[in-house]
Protein backbone atom coordinates (compact mmCIF):
# COMPACT_ATOMS: atom_id res chain seq x y z
CA UNK A 1 0.00 0.00 0.00
CA UNK A 2 1.31 3.43 -0.95
CA UNK A 3 2.12 5.77 1.92
CA UNK A 4 -0.14 8.80 2.15
CA UNK A 5 1.41 12.24 2.40
CA UNK A 6 0.80 13.51 5.94
CA UNK A 7 0.10 17.24 6.20
CA UNK A 8 -0.30 19.33 9.34
CA UNK A 9 -2.43 22.43 8.74
CA UNK A 10 -2.08 24.96 11.55
CA UNK A 11 -3.34 28.42 12.48
CA UNK A 12 -0.56 30.11 14.39
CA UNK A 13 -0.88 33.08 16.72
CA UNK A 14 -3.95 35.06 17.66
CA UNK A 15 -5.57 35.04 14.22
CA UNK A 16 -9.15 33.81 14.59
CA UNK A 17 -10.04 33.26 10.93
CA UNK A 18 -9.76 29.66 9.78
CA UNK A 19 -12.10 29.37 6.79
CA UNK A 20 -9.23 29.29 4.28
CA UNK A 21 -7.25 26.76 6.29
CA UNK A 22 -10.28 24.48 6.49
CA UNK A 23 -10.86 24.76 2.73
CA UNK A 24 -7.22 23.89 2.03
CA UNK A 25 -7.34 20.98 4.51
CA UNK A 26 -10.49 19.61 2.86
CA UNK A 27 -8.93 19.90 -0.61
CA UNK A 28 -5.76 18.10 0.46
CA UNK A 29 -7.88 15.28 1.92
CA UNK A 30 -9.77 15.08 -1.38
CA UNK A 31 -6.38 14.72 -3.08
CA UNK A 32 -5.64 11.63 -0.99
CA UNK A 33 -3.47 13.22 1.68
CA UNK A 34 -3.82 12.57 5.38
CA UNK A 35 -4.49 15.93 7.05
CA UNK A 36 -4.19 16.88 10.70
CA UNK A 37 -5.82 20.23 11.45
CA UNK A 38 -4.72 21.80 14.73
CA UNK A 39 -7.41 24.42 15.09
CA UNK A 40 -7.04 28.07 16.06
CA UNK A 41 -4.49 29.92 18.17
CA UNK A 42 -1.60 27.47 18.11
CA UNK A 43 1.84 28.45 19.36
CA UNK A 44 4.94 27.54 17.34
CA UNK A 45 5.85 25.06 20.10
CA UNK A 46 2.44 23.36 19.87
CA UNK A 47 2.74 23.08 16.09
CA UNK A 48 6.20 21.50 16.18
CA UNK A 49 5.20 19.12 18.98
CA UNK A 50 2.19 17.98 16.94
CA UNK A 51 4.28 17.66 13.77
CA UNK A 52 6.73 15.37 15.56
CA UNK A 53 4.02 13.31 17.29
CA UNK A 54 2.07 12.86 14.04
CA UNK A 55 5.19 12.17 11.93
CA UNK A 56 4.09 14.59 9.21
CA UNK A 57 5.74 15.25 5.87
CA UNK A 58 4.44 18.81 5.50
CA UNK A 59 3.59 21.68 7.84
CA UNK A 60 1.22 24.23 6.34
CA UNK A 61 0.89 27.47 8.31
CA UNK A 62 -2.09 29.77 7.73
CA UNK A 63 -1.63 33.30 9.01
CA UNK A 64 -3.54 36.51 8.49
CA UNK A 65 -2.45 38.49 11.55
CA UNK A 66 0.60 40.22 10.11
CA UNK A 67 3.00 38.49 12.51
CA UNK A 68 4.22 36.07 9.84
CA UNK A 69 7.91 37.05 9.89
CA UNK A 70 8.36 36.51 13.63
CA UNK A 71 6.12 33.43 13.87
CA UNK A 72 7.69 31.67 10.87
CA UNK A 73 11.14 32.46 12.28
CA UNK A 74 10.15 30.79 15.56
CA UNK A 75 8.78 27.75 13.73
CA UNK A 76 11.94 27.43 11.61
CA UNK A 77 14.16 27.71 14.72
CA UNK A 78 12.13 25.02 16.49
CA UNK A 79 12.28 22.77 13.42
CA UNK A 80 16.07 23.15 13.34
CA UNK A 81 16.38 22.58 17.11
CA UNK A 82 14.36 19.36 16.75
CA UNK A 83 16.32 18.19 13.68
CA UNK A 84 13.25 18.08 11.43
CA UNK A 85 13.93 21.12 9.24
CA UNK A 86 15.53 19.10 6.43
CA UNK A 87 12.86 16.38 6.47
CA UNK A 88 9.58 18.32 6.63
CA UNK A 89 8.33 20.79 4.02
CA UNK A 90 7.23 24.09 5.56
CA UNK A 91 4.72 26.10 3.52
CA UNK A 92 2.47 29.01 4.33
CA UNK A 93 -0.60 30.84 3.24
CA UNK A 94 -2.55 33.95 4.04
CA UNK A 95 -2.04 37.67 3.78
CA UNK A 96 1.73 37.90 3.31
CA UNK A 97 3.22 40.67 1.16
CA UNK A 98 5.48 39.62 -1.73
CA UNK A 99 8.57 41.17 -0.15
CA UNK A 100 7.94 39.19 3.06
CA UNK A 101 7.30 36.01 1.05
CA UNK A 102 10.75 36.43 -0.47
CA UNK A 103 12.32 36.77 2.99
CA UNK A 104 10.50 33.67 4.24
CA UNK A 105 11.62 31.61 1.24
CA UNK A 106 15.21 32.71 1.84
CA UNK A 107 14.82 31.42 5.43
CA UNK A 108 13.70 28.02 4.15
CA UNK A 109 9.93 28.19 3.68
CA UNK A 110 9.13 26.16 0.56
CA UNK A 111 6.32 28.30 -0.79
CA UNK A 112 3.80 30.95 0.24
CA UNK A 113 0.29 30.72 -1.19
CA UNK A 114 -1.66 33.96 -1.14
CA UNK A 115 -5.37 34.67 -1.44
CA UNK A 116 -6.85 33.42 -4.68
CA UNK A 117 -4.27 30.68 -5.21
CA UNK A 118 -5.95 27.75 -7.01
CA UNK A 119 -6.22 24.82 -4.62
CA UNK A 120 -4.63 22.52 -7.19
CA UNK A 121 -1.49 24.69 -7.11
CA UNK A 122 -1.08 23.84 -3.42
CA UNK A 123 -1.67 20.10 -3.76
CA UNK A 124 0.51 19.86 -6.89
CA UNK A 125 3.36 21.68 -5.13
CA UNK A 126 3.17 19.27 -2.19
CA UNK A 127 2.96 16.18 -4.42
CA UNK A 128 5.94 17.31 -6.52
CA UNK A 129 8.01 18.03 -3.40
CA UNK A 130 7.09 14.65 -1.92
CA UNK A 131 7.95 12.77 -5.14
CA UNK A 132 11.38 14.46 -5.17
CA UNK A 133 11.91 13.67 -1.48
CA UNK A 134 11.02 10.00 -2.00
CA UNK A 135 13.50 9.67 -4.89
CA UNK A 136 16.28 11.10 -2.71
CA UNK A 137 15.63 8.57 0.07
CA UNK A 138 15.31 5.51 -2.18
Amino acid sequence: MEKKIRVLVAKVGLDGHDRGAKIVASHLRDQGMEVIYTGLRQTPEMIIETAIQEDVDVIGISILSGAHLSLFSEIIALMKNNNIFDDILLIGGGIIPDEDSKILKEQGVGEIFGPGTPLNAISTYIKNWYATKEKIYQ
